[in-house]
């Protein structure tokens, strides 16, 4: 049994271990970075640099950039119009389960929680899949609550397989798994893998995950690169924002992606920039404050450190924001949001994992992006 006594830096019984030196270069580095020795000078000289690099990254990241935010922007939104043009895609997630078995001090699907607990089945997927084609979608993300016992691996595929016969993209957010469990995933049609780190830092992190298996810090780490051996074909990056420092948990994503991306030079990499959002069932967790203008520097920082890479926005935050960081940095976006069991097609038959704060249809999202000048597309990559 996995609880708060359990050394959440130790692999246990069935995960597939990695070895950590990936892991320590990241670690190392966070905790070796003085955010508040950067200067003016190394904010600029970093703005003037076609590819920057990981010092240029800290400095971007660094309370002496907040006063330069207008030119990061600026050299943001240049990098994205390079690589992405005027193009915003669409998807949305579909949440099947909410079942967990991890205790998160801060998540609404904790098992300790008192929701509506709901797993869907396969007409109950079916239906689900099919009000968000009807939508005209092409991408969808599924996503469980962190329970093996009642989302196994052969559930979660069957869930793939019937979206790849309707969608052009499927990714899925889910408990970490070992990399022969991916390559059913991917057989099945899955695309690519999204794991939140939370936060990379662990003198915090034991504190937040008092029990199941996402107490265990580095098989949870190395869940991208396990996916990547599983032969998929991307892997998304983040920290949810507000848990803990927000400088070392953003510099940390990006190394972690960008050392991934250098690692396996075949992966597309991707970036999500999610906030702490209230949850059902408890109190909001006393995490750390973090502005709007804080998150519009860790979104530019991170297009200027990966330019190629793809960086969600999502339905956490305001329409306002959400409309103007598309013309930024972002290059994707969710639409037609809902975080509970089985409310596309009907009411909802579980509880929702957090509120969000952008409610709007597909349809709407679609008249936004073109009201910001931007070229709606409903998907990001064709497979062939």
């Amino acid at each position: 049994m996995i609880d708060i006594n359990t050394n959440p830096m130790e692999y246990q019984p069935g995960m597939e271990i990695i070895d950590h030196d990936l892991m320590d270069k990241v670690l190392e580095t966070i905790y070796n970075t003085d955010f508040d020795k950067f200067t003016d000078e190394d904010v600029l000289s970093a703005l003037e640099k076609q590819h920057i690099d990981e010092r240029d990254f800290a400095a971007l990241l660094s309370p002496a950039a907040a006063g330069h935010l207008e030119e990061i922007a600026i050299a943001a939104s240049r990098a994205r119009q390079r690589h992405f043009g005027n193009t915003v895609t669409l998807f949305t997630p579909l949440y099947i389960a909410n079942h967990c078995e991890n205790y998160c001090v801060y998540c609404g699907f904790n098992v300790h929680n008192k929701i509506k607990r709901a797993k869907l089945d396969e007409a109950g997927i079916i239906r689900e899949l099919d009000a968000i084609a009807r939508t005209g979608l092409q991408e969808v993300l599924i996503l469980t609550g962190e329970s093996r016992s009642a989302s196994d691996v052969e559930y979660i595929a069957r869930a793939c397989a019937l979206a790849a016969e309707r969608f052009r993209l499927v990714g899925v957010e889910i408990y970490p798994i070992n990399s022969d469990e991916y390559a059913v995933l991917r057989a099945a049609g899955c695309d690519y893998v999204t794991v939140f780190q939370e936060t990379y830092q662990p003198d915090i992190y034991g504190d937040l995950h008092l029990g199941g298996f996402k107490r265990i810090f580095p098989y949870r780490f190395n869940a991208q690169e396990r996916a990547l051996m599983g032969g998929m074909r991307g892997v998304g990056f983040a920290a949810l924002l507000g848990l803990a420092d927000w400088r070392r948990d953003a510099l940390a994503t990006g190394l972690h992606a960008t050392l991934i991306q250098k690692k396996y030079p075949h992966a597309e990499i991707a970036f999500s920039c999610p906030r702490l959002r209230p949850i059902n069932g408890q109190s909001d967790y006393p995490h750390k404050g973090i502005s709007e203008h804080q998150l519009l520097q860790i979104i530019c920082a991170y297009r200027l450190l990966a330019p190629y890479a793809s960086i969600t926005i999502s339905s956490r935050e305001r329409s306002e924001f959400r409309d103007n960081i598309i013309r930024i940095a972002a290059t994707k976006t969710s639409a037609g949001v809902s975080t509970g069991i089985g409310e596309h097609d009907g009411e909802q038959e579980g509880d929702a994992q957090f509120d969000i704060a952008d409610a709007r249809s597909v349809e709407e999202m679609l008249e936004a992006i073109r009201l910001q000048g931007m070229q709606p597309s409903m998907v990001e990559y064709i497979n062939v």
